[in-house]
């Protein structure tokens, strides 16, 4: 696939782009010997089978069968295109990256990459607003109450000027498209049909990012009562997906893979406290409830999910409803009790962290902390009440993710609920599994086998791959009629052509090419081993392949002349064709001879005679 970036440009970029420390950003790996394994983010499993070679500088999933090099990897991973790929690896490298011009003599630039960029203007302008506009001074002294002075660096916290007409006027300045404001969904048209206005207008601002650091939209919390909404939040765009987003994840998640635990919150301020505290792995949905998009972002980092929702009513609530997803996804969960009247920010303020950190260590079980809530809401006190509090028991229990855990959590809820565990399991069978779960309603199908490519060129490829001192033999006796498959056929043509084929990874030459060369060209390499000690030598390897694809060559050429024979009725050219089968019969079983008793000395005439 043609690319309308420069070769030099693009190994520049992979000079400077280490596939470990690109795919860390989105998937915490594990050294493995020589290699780096993980859980494949292409599909779902539970035994990691996604492995890295940072020698080589490639991936590949023995699962999914998914591969390539770095640049495949972010193409795969955030479903762009080469370019907008390119344009992340370059961003993320510190690279000045100039593609050159598309054929219709526009600039080759994609509606996301634009969109990324104007996220990070705008979070720059929010930025100096709050830092230095007059206007901000309220926004400031907020902060200051709150203690949060601390957080407008590393958090790069904005303002977003009274002035509804502010923005647009900053834009004309900047010579930004108004059209790729209203996509983003900051400015907004009047509804009395004067000038757009800024949709955070008046508000404290906190850039969004996603996992790996990009902003993709923000929330902005009002500093009086003038608006009924106390957030307000970036519309769902190409970028801004509520429902995979949790603030903070970008700063967290080597923390969470550390401790192998999330903490997770209600909001933003909570996530900014606690990581300011050195709780680092925390984080919090982004103005929703907590989805099974969520409890998968957490599964990559975590195992354990400790809750830290307001001590209230709707956060109790709150909590209960997010163990549905989290255990979806296989999560421990535990929700800490904090108490009422505070949050995570006012009780790290007021407390110190480490009153914080103990509340955390001893948070209970979530179906303790079920029993706990609905005994202190009086649910326990009557028959009545009693039996709803058992089934609302025994419905979170049945959406555990072992067995082992039903049988844990049963026995909690019978002491706690100073009933027998037979009768609970009972009634809880009598409820039965989910009817539907992640794990068996949404989630993606198994991957696909992989496609059959014929064993005698691949087995070949990979000789080539291990031994290039096979080439010149390949070379000489492989025609390239002799490979049958159009994606072999790619991936030998593109060796051949490489100067010093040994010096990178296969995938590494092939970048741009079609998924189907890609994903062959890194399981080759993942599987290509040197032939040593005692093993047949890897001459005499690629002139065994070589002699099997010539026979397999004249079978099909045999066939050929079998089809022309009953197609044709002219007699002169049947006898022609004729002729020609039978000679080809003959050098088959010539050949198919010297195959069988490995005398390639006496193989070579022939082959060189049926060229």
């Amino acid at each position: 696939m043609a690319s309308p970036a420069s070769t030099n440009s693009v190994e520049e970029i992979r000079l400077h782009s280490d596939i470990v420390d690109v795919i860390q950003r989105y998937v915490p790996l594990k050294k493995a010997g020589r290699q780096f394994k993980a859980c494949c983010p292409f599909h779902k499993e539970k035994t990691p089978s996604f492995q890295v070679d940072p020698e080589k500088q490639f991936y590949y999933c023995f699962g999914c069968h998914a591969g390539g090099d770095v640049f495949k990897f972010v193409m795969q991973y955030e479903n762009v295109e080469f370019l907008e790929a390119a344009r992340i690896l370059a961003d993320r490298a510190g690279i000045t990256f100039e593609p050159r011009a598309t054929a219709a003599g526009g600039a080759a630039a994609t509606p996301r990459t634009d969109l990324y960029r104007l996220h990070e203007q705008l979070a720059a302008w929010y930025h100096q607003n709050l830092k230095q506009a007059t206007a901000a001074e309220k926004a400031r002294a907020y902060l200051a109450e709150r203690d949060l002075s601390a957080a407008v660096e590393p958090f790069q916290l904005g303002y977003a000027l009274p002035s509804g007409t502010a923005l647009a006027r900053w834009a004309d300045q900047e010579q930004i498209a108004r059209s790729l404001l209203e996509q983003a969904g900051v400015l907004l048209p009047s509804d009395r049909g004067g000038a757009p206005y800024d949709r955070f207008k008046g508000r404290l601002m906190f850039p969004i990012r996603n996992e790996q650091g990009r902003i993709v939209g923000f929330s902005g919390r009002v500093l009086d009562a003038s608006s009924p909404a106390k957030y307000v939040n970036s519309p769902e765009t190409p970028l801004f997906k509520k429902s995979r987003l949790l603030y903070g994840l970008d700063r967290a998640r080597q923390a969470m893979v550390d401790a192998r635990q999330a903490l997770v919150c209600e909001g933003q301020i909570d996530v900014i406290r606690c990581q300011l505290a050195g709780l680092l792995h925390t984080v919090a949905p982004q103005g929703t409830a907590l989805t099974e998009g969520h409890a998968a972002l957490l599964k990559r980092y975590a195992d354990e999910i400790v809750l830290v929702f307001d001590a209230d009513n709707a956060g109790q609530t709150a909590a209960l409803r997010a163990v549905e997803p989290l255990f979806g996804e296989g999560l421990t969960v535990r929700v800490a009790q904090l108490p009422a009247g505070e949050d995570p920010d006012s009780l790290i303020r007021q407390r110190g962290a480490t009153a914080f950190t103990q509340l955390i260590e001893q948070a209970p079980d979530v179906i303790t902390f079920q029993l706990h809530a609905l005994r202190a809401r009086g649910e326990l006190d009557s028959a009545a009440g009693r039996t709803r509090a058992v089934r609302a028991v025994l419905e979170t229990i049945r959406h555990a993710p072992s067995a082992v855990q039903r049988e844990d959590y049963v026995k909690i809820a019978a002491r706690l609920l100073e009933a027998s565990p037979d009768a609970l399991w009972q009634d809880l069978q009598r409820l039965g599994r989910p009817a539907t779960t992640r794990a068996t309603a949404t989630a993606a199908p198994p991957p696909p086998p992989p496609t059959d490519y014929p064993p005698q060129e691949t087995t070949l490829i990979e000789l080539m791959v291990a031994h290039p001192e096979v080439l010149d033999l390949v070379n000489q006796f492989v025609p390239p009629e002799a490979i049958t498959h159009p994606v072999c056929r790619t991936i030998m043509e593109t060796i051949m052509r490489l100067p010093d084929p040994g010096e990178r990874a296969l995938p590494t030459y092939l970048t741009g090419q079609a998924d189907a060369v890609q994903q062959l060209a890194a399981r080759i390499q993942m599987s290509a081993r040197c032939i040593t000690g005692d093993e047949i030598s890897c001459l005499h390897a690629a002139q065994d392949l070589i002699l099997n694809l010539r026979i397999r060559m004249l079978d099909r050429r045999i066939q050929q002349c079998r089809q022309q024979l009953g197609a044709d009725p002219d007699a002169a050219q049947t006898r022609t064709v004729e002729n020609e089968r039978t000679q080809l019969v003959l050098l088959k079983k010539r050949l198919e001879a010297l195959w069988i008793a490995k005398r390639w000395d006496e193989a070579v005439p022939i082959l060189e005679l049926d060229d």
